[in-house]
C-alpha cells in the first residue's frame, strides 16, 4: 500500500510539474521569440534562420525555470493533499514524514540530474549552434534592415545610407561603400535613386543617375552611369566572430581554469584542446561565473524541494498553519532569487568562491538537521 501511495504522489507531481513548466517554459519562448523577431526586421534574415534560432533558445528557457517550476509543484501538491486529507493517509498507513521528506529528495536528485544535462551539456550545444546559425547565415532580405538617413552597416564590408524610402522600398540620395580583399581595395557609390529587385532568387541593387569611385588608397577610378545593377549574393552579417565564453563546452572551460590555476602559460598554449577564446586570466571571472551556473546553481533544486517538503510538518488544522504557508513561500523565492544573484559574488580567487560552493549544502544540512530535530522533539 506505500508503495501505491508514494507512486500517486509522483505521479501528480510529475503530472503538475511537466504542465507548469512547459505552460511557463511556452509563454517565456513566444515572448523572447517576439524580441528575435529582429533578426528578420532589422538583419535581413531568413525565416528558417528566425525558426531554428528561436528553438536553440528553448533548452535554456527550461533549464531557467526547471527550479522555479520544481518548488512551485511540490508546495502546490502538498498543500492540495493536506487540504483533501490525503496526507493522513500516509500517516495511518505508517509512514513517517522523515520517510515521507527523504521520498522528495530522491525526486529532487532526479530533477537535478536532468538539469545537470541541461546546464552542463545541452544549453551550452543550443547556443553555440544558435551563434554559429547566425554566424554562417546569409542576409536574404537585405532592404528590411535599412534605416532612413542612418549608415547601416549590419553586412560586413558593406555600409548603405539613404534619405529617405518610401513603401515601395525605392530610395533617394543612396551612399554605397564595399569594401574589398581586407579593406584594401574599396567602391564608393553616389545615386538619386535606387530599388532592390529578385531575380531567380538573387537580389540586385538597381541604381540610377550616380557615380562610382573604385580603387584603393594610391589608385582612383570613377565612371557615371544612368543606370546600374549590383548582385547582392552571399551577404554575410558583419557579426562577431568570437565564441562567447557562454557557449564552450564545460569540459573545455574546466581545462581553462585548471591551466590558469597551474599558472602554466606554455602548456596553455601548446594544449591543443582547449577550445575557449580569451582563456586568460583577465577572463577567469566569467569563467568561474559561467561553471558556477552549470555546475553549483543547479544544486539548489534540492534545497527548494527540502524547503518546499516543509509544509508536510505542519497540518492545516494547527493555528498559523496560512501564516506558515506564506513563510515556506517567501523562504523558497528567496533562495530562488538568491540563487540566481549569487552569480554576481564570483571573483577571480577559487579559494574565495568556495563559500559559496559550499553554501548549497550547508543551507540543505540546517534545513534537513532541523526537519529531523522538529519532527523528534515537537508534533504539528
Amino acid at each position: 500500500m506505500k508503495k501505491i501511495l508514494f507512486r500517486k504522489f509522483l505521479i501528480d507531481y510529475l503530472i503538475f510539474f511537466f504542465i507548469s513548466l512547459t505552460a511557463v517554459s511556452i509563454i517565456m519562448w513566444v515572448f523572447q521569440s517576439v524580441n528575435y523577431l529582429d533578426i528578420i526586421i532589422e538583419d535581413g534574415r531568413d525565416y528558417i534562420v528566425y525558426l531554428k534560432y528561436c528553438l536553440y533558445a528553448l533548452p535554456k528557457i527550461v533549464s531557467k525555470l526547471i527550479p522555479f517550476a520544481a518548488f512551485f509543484s511540490l508546495s502546490y501538491i502538498i498543500v492540495k493533499y493536506e487540504n483533501n486529507n490525503e496526507l493522513i493517509i500516509f500517516w495511518n498507513f505508517g509512514v513517517n514524514k522523515i520517510i515521507l521528506i527523504n521520498f522528495f529528495i530522491l525526486i529532487a536528485i532526479g530533477l537535478l540530474i536532468i538539469q545537470f544535462f541541461l546546464t552542463i551539456f545541452l544549453v551550452p550545444k543550443t547556443q553555440d549552434l544558435a551563434r554559429t546559425l547566425f554566424r554562417n547565415s546569409e542576409v536574404s532580405f537585405l532592404e528590411n534592415f535599412i534605416k532612413e538617413k542612418k549608415f547601416n552597416d549590419i553586412i560586413k564590408d558593406f555600409t548603405i545610407h539613404t534619405d529617405n524610402k518610401n513603401s515601395k522600398s525605392i530610395m533617394n540620395n543612396i551612399y554605397l561603400k564595399r569594401n574589398f580583399n581586407g579593406n584594401e581595395n574599396f567602391e564608393i557609390t553616389y545615386a538619386k535613386k535606387g530599388e532592390f529587385k529578385t531575380v531567380g532568387g538573387i537580389q540586385i541593387l538597381t541604381l540610377y543617375n550616380g557615380e562610382s569611385i573604385s580603387g584603393n588608397m594610391k589608385n582612383l577610378t570613377n565612371f557615371s552611369f544612368s543606370k546600374t545593377d549590383i548582385v547582392l549574393k552571399d551577404l554575410s552579417s558583419d557579426v562577431m566572430k568570437v565564441i562567447k565564453t557562454q557557449e564552450n563546452s564545460s569540459k573545455d572551460l574546466i581545462i581553462c581554469v585548471l591551466n590558469l590555476r597551474q599558472n602554466n602559460s606554455i602548456n596553455l598554449l601548446l594544449n591543443k584542446k582547449i577550445n575557449v577564446q580569451n582563456c586568460n586570466l583577465q577572463n577567469l571571472k566569467d569563467i568561474l561565473r559561467e561553471l558556477y551556473k552549470r555546475l553549483i546553481a543547479p544544486t539548489y533544486i534540492v534545497v527548494l524541494i527540502l524547503i518546499a517538503s516543509l509544509l508536510v510538518m505542519k497540518s492545516k488544522e494547527n493555528i498559523g498553519y496560512n501564516k506558515f504557508k506564506i513563510l515556506i513561500f517567501i523562504l523558497g523565492f528567496s533562495v530562488l532569487v538568491f540563487s540566481e544573484i549569487s552569480l554576481r559574488f564570483i571573483n577571480n580567487s577559487l579559494e574565495k568562491n568556495y563559500y559559496l560552493v559550499l553554501f548549497p549544502v550547508l543551507l540543505f544540512l540546517s534545513i534537513y538537521t532541523y526537519i529531523r530535530i522538529i519532527n523528534k522533539f515537537r508534533k504539528f
